[in-house]
C-alpha cells in the first residue's frame, strides 16, 4: 500500500512539509512527486488532482485524491490506526487535535511576515504587534499542552505526534526569523528541527538554488544552525526523539 503525495519547494512550502512529515515519521509508504510552485508549472500539475488546487495532496492507492492538511492526518490516522499519529490518551488525543485545527485556520501574520525558509537565520529582525500576539498564542498552547501531557520537554505529547508535526515549520520560522520566544520553547523548536527527517527535507531543499532568493529581507544573516553537529540527547538540553 504506497500513496503518492505532491508537494511544492521544500526550501518555502511550509504544508509540503507537514504532509511529507506525516507519511515518513510514521513509517507509512508514499512515493513524492513535485509541484512548481515557483516555475509557473503550478496549474498544470495540480490538473490530475482536481478539484485539489494546493499542496500537499494525497492519492490514496485506490486513487482517491484528498486535500488539506488536517484531512490528509485524519485520513492516514484512521487508515492506520497502529501507526500512532494521535496521542494514545483521550485529553491529550483531544488537545493534539486542537493545537492543529487552530494550526490550519490561525496566526496569520506570523505566516505572513515570516514565510518559511530554511536557507539562513536572519539577524535583527523585529516582528510586528500582530506576529507577536501569534507567537504568544502558540507559546501558550504549549504550554497548555505541556500541563495535558505532563511532558515538560521533547514531544508536545510525551510521544512524537501531528501536533509536532504541524508545528515543526512555526519552529523554522522561529528559528529563520530569530523571534523572541521563552528558552523552553526555543529549545522545542531546536529538536524538532534537528530531527534526522527534517534535516534529510533540509538537505534535499538545498539542492535547488533560487535567483532571486524568494523572500529576501534586507537584512544580516547567519548560518542555519548546525543541527547534525549536535549529539542526539545535548541538543539545548532537550532529548532528541
Amino acid at each position: 500500500m504506497t500513496y503518492d503525495l505532491f508537494i511544492g519547494d521544500r526550501l518555502f512550502s511550509s504544508w509540503s512539509m507537514r504532509g511529507w512529515l506525516m507519511l515518513e515519521k510514521f513509517g507509512i509508504p508514499f512515493q513524492t512527486h513535485m509541484i512548481g510552485l515557483y516555475s509557473g508549472t503550478m496549474a498544470k500539475d495540480m490538473e490530475p488532482l482536481a478539484p485539489a488546487r494546493l499542496v500537499p495532496a494525497l492519492r490514496l492507492p485506490d486513487g482517491t485524491v484528498v486535500g488539506e492538511s488536517l484531512a490528509i492526518s485524519e485520513t492516514l490516522a484512521e487508515r492506520h490506526p497502529g501507526a500512532g499519529l494521535w496521542p494514545d490518551d483521550p485529553s491529550a488525543r483531544a488537545t493534539a487535535r486542537w493545537l492543529c485545527a487552530e494550526m490550519t485556520t490561525g496566526f496569520h501574520a506570523l505566516r505572513r511576515e515570516c514565510p518559511m525558509q530554511l536557507l539562513h537565520s536572519y539577524m535583527g529582525f523585529e516582528p510586528a504587534a500582530e506576529t507577536r500576539a501569534d507567537l504568544d498564542r502558540i507559546e501558550s498552547l504549549w504550554r497548555h499542552a505541556r500541563t495535558v501531557s505532563g511532558n515538560e520537554t521533547g514531544p508536545l505529547f510525551g510521544r512524537y505526534s501531528l501536533a509536532d508535526v504541524f508545528y515543526t515549520p512555526v519552529a523554522a520560522r522561529i528559528v529563520g526569523y530569530g523571534l523572541p520566544v521563552s528558552a523552553q520553547n526555543r529549545a522545542y523548536c531546536d529538536v524538532l528541527l534537528a530531527d534526522p527527517a527534517v534535516l534529510r527535507w533540509r538537505e534535499e531543499a538545498l539542492q535547488v538554488t533560487y535567483d532571486p532568493f524568494p523572500y529576501q529581507m534586507d537584512l544580516p544573516t547567519a548560518p542555519w544552525p548546525d543541527y547534525e553537529k549536535q549529539p542526539d540527547g545535548d541538543r539545548h538540553g532537550v532529548n532528541a526523539f
